[in-house]
């Protein structure tokens, strides 16, 4: 067997003819390393490449083996090594206490080098077996976190399709759903949520109009006012959104979903498509509403000019406890300088 292949055993006892003992059965098969003391093999662990296994004394000065193991097994880079007592004590409570602080197996003075070689022998195939289950799951655990991303990746650009599809039926340019998701997100942090809650908002925005692939264009391009009628119809592509994403697993997908029915909810109830008032409106809905408003309210269109900044906070700020969500609503204004960015960065070709 060579150097490179044998297996490191570090011995320790604060008895040098125990260590001679534990040398001369080992050292033909394993790399054997030895300290004298509890904090010398604390030190021999972390000062160089970590033993394979160790034979731990328990009754030594100063740092008895049980402190010993405890401290190890408290360390993430070391509590996988397999320890075994070697000791005089055989008490039945001294080895229960040994193994529920972590020991692998006992083995008592005096020792029989039969003992010693099968119960290492033993214990280092355990070890192996454990470190290579160890990597399977590690290996099939990433295989699964790239699979989960790329599956993630692949909805999010659905959603953006989608998104844009809708955007391509209707008057406005393709950078209104780009502002407004980029308000959501905004306002969606100001708000309290997560940087991964606030991400998803902010997908999820992107299909909040999707519904209006199911509208005809003599109603959805019109230029001059609907009619009652028309505007039933209009108010349609909150329901066809929600059927058209459909009921998925996928958390992304059920909020886009969600997103889609409630954007046109209002904080009094007279919104549509259900009436829903106050914070029975679902949070996604009333952050979407915020965002889409005020970026109707800026963007110009063949119906209508752009309204000011200003004018147009001044407007959200009003219309909260109305059709808003008054504390979203204030929240949104006060975060003025980024809204504006946000504006600036992505605006209309024609803008």
């Amino acid at each position: 067997m060579s150097e490179l292949s044998k297996k490191s055993v570090l011995v320790v006892d604060d008895n040098q003819a125990n260590i001679d003992v534990l040398k001369g059965i080992l050292s033909a098969h394993h790399t054997v390393k030895v300290a004298t003391s509890g904090r010398l093999a604390l030190k021999a662990v972390y000062s160089g490449s970590l033993p394979d296994l160790i034979l731990l004394d328990v009754m030594m000065p100063e740092m008895d083996g049980y402190e010993v193991c405890r401290l190890l097994k408290a360390d993430d880079r070391t509590h996988h090594i397999p320890i075994i007592f070697v000791t005089a004590r055989s008490d039945a409570k001294d080895e229960a206490y040994g193994f529920s602080i972590g020991a692998a197996d006992y083995i008592v003075k005096p020792v029989s080098a039969p003992v010693v070689l099968a119960r290492v022998k033993t214990h280092l195939a355990l070890y192996d077996r454990s470190r290579h289950l160890e990597g399977l799951v590690q290996e099939r655990t990433a295989d699964l976190l790239a699979k989960s991303r790329e599956l993630e990746e692949t909805r999010l650009e659905i959603t953006r399709c989608l998104g844009r599809a809708a955007e391509y039926r209707d008057n406005e340019t393709g950078t209104h759903v780009i502002r407004l998701s980029f308000y959501v997100r905004l306002l969606a942090c100001k708000s309290g949520l997560t940087d991964v809650e606030a991400d998803r908002m902010m997908a999820a925005s992107i299909m909040h109009d999707v519904g209006k692939i199911g509208i005809p264009d003599s109603i959805l391009l019109k230029p001059a006012k609907l009619t009652p009628e028309e505007f039933e119809i209009i108010k349609r592509h909150a329901r066809i959104g929600a059927d058209i994403i459909g009921e998925h697993r996928s958390e992304l997908l059920r909020l886009s979903r969600l997103t889609a029915l409630t954007h046109h909810e209002k904080w009094n109830g007279k919104g549509y498509p259900n009436g829903l008032a106050g914070e029975a409106i679902p949070l996604a809905g009333r952050l979407t509403a915020i965002a889409d408003v005020f970026d109707a309210l800026t963007s110009e269109r063949p119906y209508k000019k752009a309204w000011s900044l200003d004018e147009a906070l001044a407007t959200i700020l009003k219309e909260g406890g109305e059709a808003l969500d008054p504390r979203l609503a204030t929240l949104f204004v006060e975060m003025r300088s980024e809204v504006e960015r946000i504006m600036q960065t992505f605006r209309d070709e024609n803008g």
